[in-house]
C-alpha cells in the first residue's frame, strides 16, 4: 500500500486548517493509501480524524516511548524513543510522498529532510505557515537550493494535493 506522510504544526490550529487537514485525511483514505503522521495534535490529529472518518489506516510515528501521547485516531502508534526532531526523520523515510499543511519550524525541518531524500513533496499553499510562504523563499520558486535536488509541488486543495502526490509516486516507481 502507498504511504502518504502529512506534516504540519502541532497544537491549536485555525478552523480552516483543521477542515483542510480533515479533507486531506479523507482523501488519503478514499484513495486506499495509509496515512503516516507525527501522531500527536494539531494538523496531525485533524488529518488522522479525516482518514478515520473514511475508514482509513492511520500510523503515528511518536516521539519518546509513551503510546498514550498518540491522538485518539491513531490505529498503529509507533514509539521511537527519539525526540520530536529525530522521529520526523522516520516519518519522512517511511513515506512514499509528503504533503505539507501549514507548519512552523519543525515542519520546515521535515520539509528539508524530505527534499534531501528526494521524496515527492506537495505543499498546500492556502494552509498558511511555511506552506504559504515557501514558494517565495524557494530557489526559482520550486527548489530548496541551487542544486535542484527535487522539485517542490504546490496545490490549493486536498484532491489536487493527492492527485499530484500519487502521480509523483507512480512516476518514481516507473523510472
Amino acid at each position: 500500500m502507498i504511504r502518504i506522510g502529512v506534516i504540519g504544526q502541532s497544537g491549536v490550529i485555525p478552523q480552516e486548517v483543521q477542515e483542510l487537514s480533515e479533507e486531506v485525511g479523507r482523501e488519503i483514505a478514499s484513495r486506499g493509501a495509509i496515512l503516516l503522521t507525527g501522531g500527536t495534535t494539531g494538523v496531525m490529529e485533524a488529518v488522522s480524524r479525516g482518514a478515520k472518518s473514511a475508514h482509513g489506516l492511520v500510523v503515528g510515528i511518536l516521539p519518546g516511548d509513551d503510546r498514550k501521547i498518540a491522538n485518539t485516531y491513531i490505529d498503529i502508534p509507533i514509539t521511537t524513543g527519539l525526540s520530536f526532531d529525530y522521529r520526523s526523520l522516520i516519518l519522512v523515510h517511511s513515506s512514499d510522498a509528503i504533503i505539507m499543511i501549514g507548519g512552523g519550524n519543525g515542519t520546515l525541518g521535515e520539509l528539508s529532510a524530505a527534499y534531501l531524500n528526494r521524496k515527492p513533496v506537495v505543499i498546500i499553499e492556502p494552509s498558511g505557515g511555511w506552506a504559504g510562504r515557501i514558494k517565495t523563499a524557494a530557489y526559482e520558486g520550486m527548489y530548496l537550493d541551487h542544486r535542484k535536488n527535487a522539485k517542490l509541488h504546490f496545490a490549493h486543495a486536498a484532491k489536487e494535493a493527492l492527485d499530484i502526490a500519487l502521480a509523483r509516486i507512480h512516476e518514481a516507481e516507473n523510472s
